[in-house]
């Protein structure tokens, strides 16, 4: 009969079956505690059988009678402890070994002083509180931030002279953190860099700004402006976003935009009266946050991969296109199964209020196995299908090849729990 443990080696929490190496490590720990309590019993015997005693432990005469009895039983179990220590030094390492988990130690001679300070426990000023029982204040990092190349590129993120400018050698170092897992990054005590378009650039007044942010175009299609899409279809998968907004019946005031790249989508929304939040990275060293904002959007620092930063059931739309395979974090070096996917799309379903659309929009598939698995998943859940469109479009790369493409639109239900 088959147990079950918890797998956070791929930063995420995954429940499987015992393994023959959990099996061997629970046997190592039962041996453990056996060999304890046999040693313990033999040092107590022998403490009261002098002749039984090794010589090192055994009572002389002229040392003090009982307290040499007392002496000898002090250190049996200051013996016992050490080994009880050693034991469990010995099984942390092989179950670190094991799951591939670490956490940063602070007392490491090699990590920064700065990161040190944060990772500092620091009492509440005014005691305990009520509400939470909490008595301290802990500042945490993500355990991916532990492995290498992750721990070096911590470091350096975290090597800086506090109430000074940030350091500039690298300002996409918090980039490749997040690239490696590594988030929320810590906190820093020193002054950002100023924005790469230049402080004297013409600013128009919202809703102008949103064509024209007075900042460099950083690239081409999603990642660029471009005012041609969900405006004018190129194909059967492209729904246009009047239609869709006439899906939600008037209903349709926030949403959440995720990997929208320059917020083309988050444009055209507002244009429409619809707030809309853009999670977007810094894609190929091109600042996109600071050109959503320029745009007068409103820009998230966020990877997929990561839980959505919002309360349930707040978002009237989730729009998301390849940011499903983000999810799974390829370049975030996770897993692309069917978990990683299904971590990723509960999330959308958890801050997607009851009525509420998700507009998946132009869904590359990898081949039709990939197609399934997200058909599946969208039947688990219950959505209504209100479009739904497969097809076809050359690859970009003029390879020559077809790729998957697959648009829907659906709604949540409102369930009812008993």
């Amino acid at each position: 009969m088959g147990s079950v443990s918890i797998y956070i080696g791929d930063d995420t929490a995954r429940f499987r079956r015992a393994t023959l190496w959990s099996s061997a490590v629970h046997l190592l720990m039962l041996a453990s505690v056996l060999t304890t309590n046999l040693f313990a019993l033999y040092a107590f015997t022998s403490a009261l059988s002098p002749s039984a005693a090794p010589a090192l432990f055994r009572h002389h005469p002229g040392e003090g009678g009982g307290r040499g009895n007392v002496s000898v039983i002090s250190d049996h179990v200051s013996l016992i402890v050490r080994e009880i220590e050693a034991s469990e030094r010995r099984l942390h390492r092989i179950e670190r070994e094991l799951v591939g988990y670490d956490t940063l130690d602070p007392s490491k001679p090699s990590l920064p002083s700065e990161l040190k300070l944060f990772l500092a426990r620091y009492p509440l000023p005014l005691g305990r509180d009520a509400r939470s029982g909490i008595t301290e204040m802990v500042a945490s990092v993500a355990h991916s931030c532990a492995r290498s190349p992750a721990t070096e590129l911590l470091a350096r993120y975290m090597s800086y002279r506090p109430a000074a400018p940030c350091p500039t050698d690298d300002f996409l170092l918090p980039q490749k953190l997040v690239a490696k897992a590594c988030e929320p990054l810590p906190r820093r005590r020193c002054l950002s860099r100023p924005a790469a378009y230049s402080a004297a650039a013409r600013r128009l007044p919202f809703p102008q700004s949103l064509w024209n942010p007075g900042a460099k175009n950083p690239g081409a299609g999603v990642y660029g402006i471009d005012k041609q899409m969900w405006v004018k279809p190129r194909g059967k998968n492209d729904f246009l976003i009047d239609d869709v907004l006439a899906l939600g019946s008037g209903g349709i005031r926030i949403g959440f935009d995720i990997g929208g790249g320059a917020a083309n989508f988050a444009a055209r929304m507002a244009e429409r009266n619809v707030t809309v939040v853009t999670s977007t990275l810094e894609i190929g060293g091109k600042t996109m946050n600071e050109f959503v904002a320029a745009r007068g959007l409103f820009p998230l620092l966020l990877s997929p991969a990561q839980r959505f930063p919002f309360y349930d059931s707040v978002f009237d739309l989730v729009h998301a296109n390849n940011a499903l395979d983000e999810g799974g974090a390829p370049s975030l070096g996770q897993a692309t199964g069917v978990e990683a996917l299904e971590f990723f799309m509960f999330d959308i379903d958890r801050v997607l209020r009851a009525g509420g659309l998700f507009w998946l929009d132009n869904y590359l598939c990898a081949d039709d196995d990939r197609k399934l698995t997200v058909t599946r998943l969208l039947e688990r859940l219950g959505y209504k299908k209100l479009k739904w469109a497969v097809g076809e479009k050359a690859d970009a790369s003029s390879s020559g090849k077809t790729q998957i493409r697959l648009s829907a639109v659906l709604q949540k239900p409102a369930r009812s729990w008993n």
